[in-house]
C-alpha cells in the first residue's frame, strides 16, 4: 500500500523533493526501511543535504541498514557543510560524546562508503571540533544547536569557554522553547545564585526542562523541593516524586536519595529493604561513591541486610577509587584490625595513604601511628611530610594543617620546640579555612608548644572553633569556663556547651555533664541526670565515670543504692588503672563482709 502509494506519487512528479518525500515515507515503515534507504542513498549522492542528513541518521541509528559510525559520521559532515541545521548540531553532539581518533581523521573520505560498522573505541570528548558544529547549527536557527552552543561555551575549555555568550545562546533556546536551553540556564543561574530571587529564577527554568522530561532538571527540583527552595515549598511528597522519575532515568544521585530514603522508610517513603538496596545498588553502579560506600556501611555492619564482609569490602573498594575518602579510610581500618578480612598491615598502610591523599584527616594520624608501631614501611614518614608539605607550599589548606599534624606527632622528624613551632606556622595558614586547625592552634598557644604561654589566645581559638561545632573544642573551650583559665568563668556557657557536644556522642562532654550536675559548680544540682550521664560516659569506657558510677551506686546519691552494681564499675575502673577505684572497692567488700560476721550469742 505504502509503496504504491508513493511510486503514484512520483510518477505525477519525478522531482527531486518528490523522491525525497517518497523516500522519507518507505523510511518511516519497517518493512520497506531498506528500500527507503537505499533511494535516500542516490539523493545524497545528489548533494541533496536533507537526503545526506538522512543517511547520515539512518547509519548511526541501524534504521534500514546496519550500523556503521564511520559512515554517519562522513555523511552528517558533509549534510553539514552543505548547511542542513540539525547536521551541524549532531556532530556537535558526536564530538562531545567522544569520537574515535580513527573516523575523526577519516575526514570526507568515501573509502569508508559501504563498509561493515568496526568495533572502535570511545574517543576523547572534543569540544574545540564540537564548537565549529555548533556554532553552524546555532547560527543557521536550530534551536538544538543553539542549545549545544550554549552548553560548549560554558564548559569547555578556557581557550573555548565563554559563558556570557553561552548565556545568551541558552536564552534563544529557552525563548524558542527548547528545555535544554531552559536547563542551561537554570543551571547558570543556580550557580551563581545569591538571592532567593536567582533560586526562583533557576527553578522556573529547571521546572520546564523537568517538565520535558530531563533528568538532571528531575534531580534538581526534587533537590528544590527537599529544601524548600527557589520558591517551591518544602515538600518532600514532590520531592520523592521528582526524585523517582530522574532515578528511573538513570541518575545516580536520585538514585542514591530514593535508595537511602526507603531503607530508612525516611521522607515519606514507605520502608522497603529490598526496593532500597536495589536503588542504592543501582547509583553505586552508576558511579555514585557516597551510594557504594553506604552499601559497604549495610553489609559491612548488618542489620536490615545480612553482614556480608566480601561485600562490604568490594562496595568500599569501588567508593575508595572514586574519590571516597570515608571508604579508603575503613577499609585501611579493617585491615589493620582484621574485621572481615585477613589482618594485613601492608594493605592497611595502602588505604590508608590513598585516604590522606583524599584529604581524611585522621588518616594521618592512623598511618602516624602505625609507623610509630613499627607496624608500616619506613618512607611513610618521608612521604606524608613531603606530600603535605609540596601542597601547603602551593597554598592548600588541609595540607598546611595535615603538614602541622605531622610536626606535632613527630611524624618523619623528632618532635621539639622547634617542630612546633613550624607545626603552629602552619596551623595558622590553615586556621582561616579548617575548623581543626583553629582547635589545634588554640591547644598549643594554650599550653606555649612552639610559643610563648597565651592562655586568652587559645582560649580566643578554641571558642572560634567551638562556635564552628567541633565537639573537641567545645568540650575544651567549657573546660576553661568551668576553671576561669585565659578570661572569666562561666559555668552555666560551659554546661551548654558539654551538652552539645554529649549530644554528639562525646564521651568526656558525657562526664563533664555528669561532674558539672554533680554539685559544686554555678548551676543547680542534679544527682539524677549526673549519674545518668555518667552512666552514659561509663558504658563507653571511660575510667573516671565508672569510678563515678562505684561511688553513686555504692551510696544511693541518686536514690538508687546497688553494691553489686557498685563492685563492678569499680572493677572496670581499677583496671584501667584508677587507684582511688581500687580503694574504694576494697573498703566497700571490707565493710560488706562486717555486716556478715554474726553477732555473740547469750544463753539468758
Amino acid at each position: 500500500m505504502v509503496v504504491s502509494l508513493i511510486k503514484r506519487m512520483v510518477g505525477r512528479d519525478g522531482s527531486a523533493e518528490a523522491r525525497l518525500e517518497g523516500a522519507k515515507a518507505l523510511m518511516a515503515a519497517p518493512e520497506t526501511a531498506i528500500k527507503g534507504f537505499s533511494q535516500l542513498s542516490l539523493l545524497a549522492r545528489e548533494d541533496i543535504p536533507e537526503a545526506q542528513f538522512l543517511v547520515a541518521d539512518a547509519y548511526l541509528t541501524g534504521n534500514g541498514v546496519p550500523p556503521n559510525l564511520p559512515e554517519g559520521v562522513r555523511w552528517m559532515r558533509q549534510a553539514a557543510r552543505k548547511g542542513w541545521p540539525k547536521a551541524g548540531f549532531t556532530m556537535a553532539t558526536l564530538y562531545l560524546n567522544g569520537l574515535p581518533a580513527s573516523i575523526e581523521d577519516q575526514g570526507s573520505s568515501g573509502a569508508l562508503f559501504g563498509a561493515s560498522s568496526p568495533l572502535v573505541e570511545k574517543g576523547e570528548p572534543n569540544f574545540h571540533r564540537a564548537a565549529v558544529w555548533a556554532k553552524l547549527s546555532a547560527e543557521l536557527g536550530d534551536v538544538d544547536g543553539q542549545a549545544i552552543y550554549g552548553y560548549v561555551l560554558c564548559n569547555g575549555p578556557e581557550d573555548v569557554r565563554n559563558p556570557e555568550e553561552g548565556r545568551n545562546w541558552y536564552r534563544k533556546a529557552a525563548e524558542a522553547g527548547n528545555a535544554q536551553g531552559h536547563l542551561g540556564l537554570g543551571l547558570l543561574t543556580l550557580g551563581t545564585a545569591s538571592s532567593q530571587d536567582d533560586y526562583i529564577v533557576a527553578a522556573q527554568h529547571l521546572r520546564k526542562a523537568a517538565d520535558a522530561g530531563l533528568s538532571t532538571a528531575l534531580y534538581l527540583m526534587g533537590v528544590m523541593y527537599e529544601h524548600g527552595m527557589g520558591g517551591c515549598s518544602a515538600d518532600e511528597g514532590a520531592a520523592f516524586s521528582y526524585y523517582s522519575k530522574a532515578a528511573e532515568q538513570g541518575v545516580p544521585k536520585a538514585q542514591a536519595r530514593l535508595g537511602v530514603a526507603l531503607m530508612a522508610g525516611s521522607h515519606g517513603m514507605e520502608r522497603d529493604v529490598v526496593r532500597g538496596e536495589t536503588w542504592l545498588r543501582r547509583a553505586a553502579l552508576g558511579g555514585d561513591a557516597e551510594a557504594a560506600a553506604t552499601l559497604g556501611d549495610l553489609y559491612g555492619r548488618g542489620g536490615d541486610l545480612p553482614p556480608n564482609y566480601v561485600e562490604a569490602v568490594s562496595w568500599y573498594q569501588q567508593a575508595a577509587k572514586a574519590g571516597h575518602a570515608a571508604a579508603s579510610y575503613t577499609l585501611g581500618t579493617l585491615f589493620k584490625e582484621g574485621v572481615g578480612v585477613a589482618r594485613d598491615e601492608r594493605e592497611a598502610e595502602r588505604w590508608f595513604r590513598l585516604a590522606v591523599e583524599q584529604g581524611h584527616n585522621h588518616a594521618t594520624i592512623d598511618l602516624s601511628n602505625m609507623l610509630l608501631q613499627g607496624q608500616a614501611s619506613s618512607d611513610i614518614s618521608a612521604d606524608l611530610i613531603q606530600v603535605y608539605r609540596t601542597k601547603a607550599e602551593q597554598g592548600d589548606a588541609l595540607s598546611a594543617f595535615n603538614l602541622a599534624v605531622c610536626l606535632i606527632q613527630g611524624v618523619g622528624t623528632e618532635q621539639s620546640y622547634k617542630s612546633d613551632a613550624e607545626a603552629l606556622r602552619w596551623l595558622r595558614i590553615a586556621a582561616d579555612k579548617i575548623v581543626n586547625a583553629q582547635y589545634w592552634y588554640g591547644i598549643l598557644t594554650l599550653h606555649g608548644r612552639g610559643t610563648d604561654k597565651n592562655p586568652e589566645a587559645g582560649r580566643a581559638w578554641l571558642r572560634k572553633a567551638a562556635e564552628a561545632g567541633m565537639t573537641d573544642a567545645q568540650v575544651a573551650y567549657a573546660d576553661l569556663l568551668v576553671n576561669g583559665t585565659g578570661g572569666p568563668m562561666d559555668h552555666q556557657q560551659a554546661l551548654e556547651l558539654y551538652k552539645k557536644a554529649a549530644a554528639q556522642g562525646h564521651v568526656w562532654g558525657m562526664f563533664s555533664l555528669g561532674a558539672m550536675y554533680g554539685g559544686g559548680h554555678d548551676v543547680p544540682e542534679d544527682l539524677v541526670a549526673a549519674q545518668q550521664w555518667f552512666r552514659k560516659a561509663a558504658e563507653k569506657n571511660n575510667p573516671p565515670a565508672q569510678l563515678m558510677m562505684g561511688r553513686y551506686l555504692a551510696a544511693g546519691r541518686a536514690g538508687e543504692q546497688d553494691t553489686e552494681q557498685a563492685k563492678i564499675w569499680y572493677k572496670k575502673a581499677a583496671a584501667q588503672g584508677i587507684s582511688e577505684a581500687a580503694a574504694e572497692l576494697a573498703n566497700l567488700e571490707a565493710a560488706e563482709a562486717e555486716t556478715r560476721v554474726p553477732a555473740a550469742s547469750h544463753d539468758g
